[in-house]
């Protein structure tokens, strides 16, 4: 199989997810009422169904890089194809939720994106931005080759990259970290009122630096593995 067919079947498998997760939140979310999370009290009590919630998301992300793992031969490709899974998977699973819901209405509505380790909220746009990159430098990483010297060293661009992944999270928890003083209530209790948007535009550029690094040294497809 060569690597454009490899792919389209990580695609297909992280659209297939992303219905089975939408369907999941849907069920849940009906169960307690919270289908539009940006509500009193969004993270209601019911026996031990938190902690599960928490595990059911370290699996997903488990089974998405598990996928690219099995489709690549190298570290890079394999990291490549889970960037892609991961990206299809979230960009699907908030179009299926609005296909079987209606929600989200609009791409500024807010969402509680992960509950790990503190809960993240954030307008669907920004998780729906980071997606689209991590599908653009998953197709350069797994499916072009390397053909001329890198603008920044490897190291220095993840560690960019890397920085830029910790100011996004500061910006998906920011509101529950203020309020993590006072409480595992509170926390579940916040509701924000705003978005640093200049905070993660800032975030999301530093993680563009490894995609960016790529486009230049793109100029061939990779050979069939």
């Amino acid at each position: 199989m060569n690597d454009r067919k490899r792919w389209w079947v990580v695609f297909v498998y992280a659209a297939a997810m992303a219905w089975v997760e939408a369907a999941v939140v849907f069920y849940l979310r009906t169960m307690v009422d919270r289908v539009e999370p940006y509500q009193a009290h969004p993270f209601p009590i019911i026996g031990g169904m938190a902690q599960i919630e928490v595990i059911r998301e370290a699996a997903t992300l488990i089974m998405l890089l598990t996928v690219g793992i099995l489709a690549g031969r190298t570290w890079r490709c394999r990291l490549g194809y889970g960037a892609i899974a991961f990206g299809v998977w979230d960009i699907f699973y908030y179009g299926f939720l609005k296909a079987m819901c209606g929600w989200p209405h609009s791409a500024l509505d807010w969402d509680i994106l992960f509950l790990i380790p503190l809960p993240w909220w954030g307008p669907v746009l920004a998780p729906v931005l980071i997606a689209l990159l991590l599908i653009l430098w998953g197709t350069l990483a797994s499916q072009f080759e390397h053909v001329r010297r890198p603008v920044l060293p490897l190291p220095v661009a993840w560690a960019i990259g890397a920085v830029g992944v910790i100011i996004g999270l500061l910006a998906f928890m920011a509101d529950s970290m203020a309020a993590a003083h006072l409480g595992l209530g509170a926390v579940r209790d916040v509701l924000p009122k705003s978005f640093n948007w200049p905070l993660f535009s800032g975030a999301l550029l530093l993680m563009s630096v490894p995609v960016l690094q790529l486009i230049p040294l793109t100029s061939k497809p990779r050979k069939i593995q």
